[in-house]
């Protein structure tokens, strides 16, 4: 029934348009669930130390709080972004928000260790379908114009949670307790389900007869073939013995399956006609370069500055808080000067900084001190928000709707694949050139050196994403033959 009044009927909506929901509150609630999403990866790490003695459990059971997280989205993100390309993003974004908020709460309940693994890999799988989803909505529902700043905007807060993380949780530990290390996640959760409840725009209605079939073979030969090679590169702390040598053997006879699995599939989980396209396989193998030089700075940063420079443990925290800080702070500024000058030069120009923050950290005498250290981070963290924004940018902007969300996934992906592999392989060159049986003790000379030689190493892979962005630049400026 129309409804009318004395004018007559009420105004129907233009020809070709649809009411929208605004903009800011839609990028509220997806900027919640990338804070929650990265604050569940910080914020545990604080509290290992207690949880040890919480549940007098050995370091290398406590461990696994933190790993079956990374684990959970490293394995599932992929397959959590092509469900929502097939059953709906916003009721799955609304599901997986449910789902890390729940897990929270039983983590913060667990009587007992193995209880809190359990649910903090099913917070993570949680923390999966956020991070898969919100660059795809971003990509789906933001106008063009506005696709840098708001992919900006998600960076700074990934940025935040990171960040605040550490912090966060000393305070929680000190005062409620390590509980309130994943109960604070409820009010936070609540407020984003509320949030993307009432602005995210509805999934088109399909027929069943029109949904593509959801790859579950794929998707389980990639889930073991990534966990394979995630506990190859976390179990042993870089030290490859046989155990890590057959994961990782394993992790290739997976990939072959997987690939063999996926030409044969009628709905692949992934396409591989997706990597033929030169610029996306490109994308995602700047973010894994990228991702693995970022890890250095974790790695070799604390030792560095405790063992190279004798800095105390408050004010080698507070250098190391500028990465993070600088990240958060440049996020929306480089979203804006994508807009500006478009994703290729962008892309370009934050790798260029990279390269020179690395160089200069390769570079820079012991006698600079703190900040010899803290002034090539802002470089290269600066140059890492803008590469990011950049990348993300160009990839989400040129797809069709129904692979956004696998290719979110797969960005989310190769800058985790590129986390673990930095965290090892870097950590792996560092040991080697600082060349001492135990790091915590090596002589102040011998950690400088291995700082020089691992910072030395990243400045290579970001030439190689360089030479990547590079060219892929002179392509897009070629005319259309």
């Amino acid at each position: 029934m129309v409804k009318t009044s004395r004018t007559g009927p009420a105004p129907a909506a233009p020809p070709g348009t649809t009411r929208t929901p605004p903009v800011r509150w839609l990028l509220a609630g997806l900027s919640l669930s990338m804070l929650l999403s990265s604050l569940g990866t910080s914020i545990a790490n604080v509290g290992l130390p207690t949880l040890a003695r919480a549940f007098d459990a050995p370091f290398q059971q406590v461990q696994w709080i933190v790993l079956a997280y990374l684990l959970a989205i490293t394995t599932l993100v992929v397959g959590a972004g092509r469900l929502g390309d097939l059953v709906g993003r916003r009721r799955l974004l609304l599901a997986g928000i449910l789902l890390f908020t729940g897990a929270s709460v039983l983590c913060g309940l667990a009587p007992a260790l193995r209880v809190l693994i359990a649910a903090r890999a099913a917070q993570g799988l949680g923390a999966a379908v956020m991070m898969a989803l919100t660059m795809a909505f971003v990509g789906a529902a933001v106008p063009k114009e506005r696709t840098g700043s708001a992919m900006g905007l998600l960076g700074t807060m990934s940025a935040v949670g990171t960040a605040l993380g550490p912090p966060l949780g000393g305070v929680l530990i000190a005062g409620p307790g390590w509980r309130a290390l994943f109960l604070v996640n409820l009010p936070l959760g609540i407020a984003a389900f509320l949030l993307a409840r009432r602005h995210l725009p509805a999934d088109p209605r399909r027929t069943a007869a029109a949904r593509p079939r959801f790859d579950h073979a794929g998707t389980l030969l990639l889930a073991l073939t990534l966990a394979a090679y995630a506990l190859a590169m976390t179990l042993g702390r870089g030290r490859f013995g046989p155990l890590n040598l057959g994961l990782l053997a394993l992790a290739a006879l997976g990939a072959a399956l997987f690939v063999r699995a996926e030409a044969r599939a009628p709905a692949p989980l992934v396409r591989l006609a997706l990597f033929r396209d030169r610029a996306l396989g490109a994308s995602l193998a700047m973010s894994a370069l990228v991702a693995t030089v970022m890890m250095a700075t974790l790695v070799v940063g604390p030792f560095h500055l405790s063992r190279a420079l004798g800095l105390p443990a408050a004010a080698a925290g507070l250098v190391l808080a500028a990465g993070p800080l600088v990240a958060a702070l440049t996020g929306v500024p480089a979203g804006r000067i994508v807009d500006r000058f478009g994703a290729p030069r962008a892309t370009v120009a934050g790798l260029a900084a990279m390269a020179a923050g690395c160089c200069a950290l390769a570079a820079a005498p012991r006698a600079f001190g703190a900040a010899g250290y803290a002034v090539p981070l802002v470089v290269l963290t600066t140059g890492y928000a803008l590469f990011q924004t950049a990348n993300n940018t160009a990839v989400m902007a040129a797809l069709p709707p129904d692979r956004r969300g696998v290719v979110s996934g797969l960005l989310t992906l190769s800058r985790n694949l590129g986390l673990i592999t930095g965290a090892s392989v870097l950590g792996a060159v560092f040991a080697l050139a600082v060349a001492a049986p135990d790091l915590t003790t090596a002589a102040p000379g011998a950690v400088a050196t291995g700082t020089r030689v691992t910072f030395g190493v990243a400045a290579a892979l970001v030439a190689v994403a360089l030479a990547l962005a590079a060219a892929l630049a002179r392509g897009s400026r070629r005319p259309a033959p």
